[in-house]
């Protein structure tokens, strides 16, 4: 098997994909029964790309991807470069990868200690998120600490020592109602002195319609500019797959407030809206670097697009 780029990188547990599939087909079988209508015809009757279209729609793949998508298929058909509904199904996973390649998708891990700063608005699953990548990064030979940078919410401080106890690395941590970037600056300097090499700070979901707090993110970044003018090496949104396009809407205001460097989709596998990969990065131009499909803290790898259009794309049982 052909190494993928340098800025695609492989899912590090082939297996993580072979359950998203299999999710797939047990838990959204409308969507799969829909996929084996519309590709199990033999031939391309008038209705093709109508049924098409709607079926990406309905995987919430985004109007522009999936209008996209379709007219190049009917273009390649005007053109006799498919002549079936197989042929067209073989073009369209190339479409929608050429849609995803020029994206970098490996994390930049460069500083020392590399900070990665995770965003997202209320209920997204961010912080348990961050403990999956704790985890994750553990599993890559680094040593993560965790900052809680949350301290709105003493709940939110206890689930990220729960995380950190689970994942085997040390988080710190200060009083509820601490200031966020004074956490984040401990714990940069404790990840100096303790030999870890990435920070993982967790903040407090927020909506984001609210300034103050996207204020809060700009000085929490200022704070670890200080210390390394390159940090956070990392600014991440978590979003929730159940929201579907709504998600992207949410974080816009995030990545004009401090900049987005990639996103992580958390509750892929819980959700009929399997596409909306496509359709986030679509809207917001931002590379999707790290996926979760379910609870466990070994439920998140690095995503890998051609793995992803594979499990979308299957029709068979798995």
């Amino acid at each position: 098997m052909n190494a993928p780029p340098e800025d695609q990188p492989a899912s590090a547990r082939p297996g993580f994909w072979r359950r998203f599939s299999q999710n797939l087909e047990a838990g959204r079988r409308a969507y799969v029964a829909d996929l084996k209508e519309v590709f199990g015809r033999p031939a391309i009757d008038p209705t093709f790309w109508d049924d098409l279209e709607a079926t990406l729609l309905a995987a919430d793949t985004g109007v522009a991807v999936a209008t996209r998508a379709v007219e190049r298929l009917r273009q390649e058909a005007a053109g006799a470069h498919l002549r079936t509904p197989a042929d067209a199904l073989a073009h369209l996973k190339g479409i929608l990868g050429a849609e995803m390649a020029p994206r970098p998708r490996s994390l930049n891990l460069d500083g020392r200690p590399a900070v990665v700063l995770v965003v997202g608005v209320n209920g997204s699953g961010k912080t348990t998120t961050i403990g999956k990548l704790a985890f994750w990064l553990r599993r890559q030979g680094r040593r993560p600490l965790l900052a809680a940078a949350d301290t709105y919410r003493a709940a939110a401080i206890d689930q990220l020592r729960a995380l950190a106890q689970r994942a085997q690395v040390e988080v710190v941590a200060h009083q509820p109602g601490a200031d966020p970037g004074a956490v984040a600056f401990d714990a940069v300097q404790a990840a100096l002195a303790r030999g870890a090499d990435v920070v993982l700070v967790d903040t407090a979901g927020r909506l984001h319609t609210r300034a103050d707090l996207m204020e809060e993110l700009r000085k929490v970044r200022r704070v670890l500019q200080r210390l390394d003018p390159n940090a956070p090496q990392e600014v991440l949104a978590v979003l929730d797959a159940h929201v579907g396009q709504n998600s992207a809407r949410q974080v816009k205001v995030f990545a004009e407030a401090i900049g987005l460097t990639g996103l992580a989709v958390a509750k892929l596998d819980g959700t009929a809206r399997a596409g909306v990969v496509l359709g986030i990065e679509e809207e917001l131009g931002v590379p999707t670097k790290l996926v979760g499909i379910g609870e466990g803290l070994e439920d998140l790898d690095a995503f890998d697009p051609s793995e992803y259009l594979d499990a979308l794309l299957r029709m068979e049982a798995t």
